[in-house]
């Protein structure tokens, strides 16, 4: 735990009737005697928290006669600030009709949430933002049938547009989770016709129709391997590594992000080679090709061969 989460669970136990003990504090946070004396003279020095020591009783506690304390600051960290402010904005965008009583109580909860940090909601939403790009407009009707089916475990039938073969096929999908990745939303589903799991963009769908029959079982770590297997929205077993070389400038940037959990990272004097598992190269490409000259690709041939074509296609735009 680090020293806002140290902090922040400290107010608490402050904030209680009965203050607690060292000894308590201790099993509390997990910490030694040392480390909590020093977060409690941080909150003294820097935050002006008024904490008391009874010596008697080994106590500490919240001055009863000092006016009432608050943690000063933002104190959500990034993970937990991005779900409130995603889930609020996600809100707002629901149009009135058959959940408005329900989103306006929950709408009151999550701005409340957000003022424990110590600021109005507004101000906070105004002075951090999330911000989409790309996103695909998908139909509401389109949604509410696709995560129903979801939900209540439904086989559904429906047309699918997919864009690499731009062909209008019809598809029957047993759904079992649905995904937003990069600001969009996908179905995975076992496709009947494929026999085997696929990833629908949602935004793709059309014709939705909910059939009485219920799903085949699926073992969930059948489902994780698929969703984490390999780089990217094109999920489905690792064909091959993707083993990529950037320039010393943008090294210092990839070297500290992360691709994917199963990823590899080496330095190679100057430059960091980074090595990921993909089973569809699409997305892949898309990333690679972002970074131009800053990076190479040393293996496989074969996707060194299709990042070749491409920027070879780019060059004859420009002559």
């Amino acid at each position: 735990m680090n020293r806002i989460g140290r902090i922040f669970k400290l107010h608490r136990l402050f904030k209680r009737r009965r203050p607690p003990s060292m000894q308590q504090l201790m099993e509390s946070l997990e910490m030694s005697r040392a480390t909590i004396t020093r977060d409690i003279e941080h909150m003294r020095d820097f935050m002006g928290a008024p904490i008391l020591y009874d010596r008697a009783t080994n106590r500490y506690c919240y001055d009863p006669e000092a006016e009432d304390f608050e943690l000063p600051g933002l104190w959500f960290n990034a993970s937990e600030l991005y779900a409130l402010l995603a889930t609020e904005q996600l809100l707002e965008s629901v149009q009135p009709g058959l959940l408005t009583p329900y989103i306006g109580p929950l709408k009151t909860r999550i701005r409340s949430l957000l003022e424990q940090s110590g600021h109005s909601s507004e101000l906070v939403s105004s002075c951090i933002q999330i911000q989409q790009i790309a996103t695909r407009n998908i139909d509401d009707d389109r949604f509410t049938q696709a995560a129903g089916a979801v939900l209540q475990g439904q086989v559904l039938e429906c047309d699918y547009h997919g864009r690499e073969r731009d062909q209008l096929t019809h598809r029957k999908i047993h759904p079992y989770q649905l995904l937003h990745y990069r600001d969009n939303w996908y179905l995975i589903g076992w496709c009947e016709d494929a026999k085997a799991l696929r990833t629908f963009s949602l935004d793709r769908i059309s014709n939705i129709h909910i059939l009485p029959e219920k799903i085949h079982a699926i073992d969930k770590k059948a489902l994780d391997r698929h969703l984490g297997a390999t780089f990217g929205i094109f999920t489905g077993p690792a064909k091959a590594w993707a083993v990529l070389r950037f320039s010393p400038l943008m090294s210092r940037w990839v070297a500290d992000e992360q691709w994917h959990t199963d990823q590899i990272g080496v330095w190679k004097g100057e430059k960091y080679e980074l090595q990921v598992p993909y089973s569809d190269p699409r997305e892949l490409l898309m990333d690679i090709l972002k970074y131009g000259p800053d990076v190479e690709v040393i293996a496989p041939d074969t996707l060194r061969h299709l990042i070749t074509e491409r920027l070879n296609s780019a060059m004859q735009l420009y002559g």
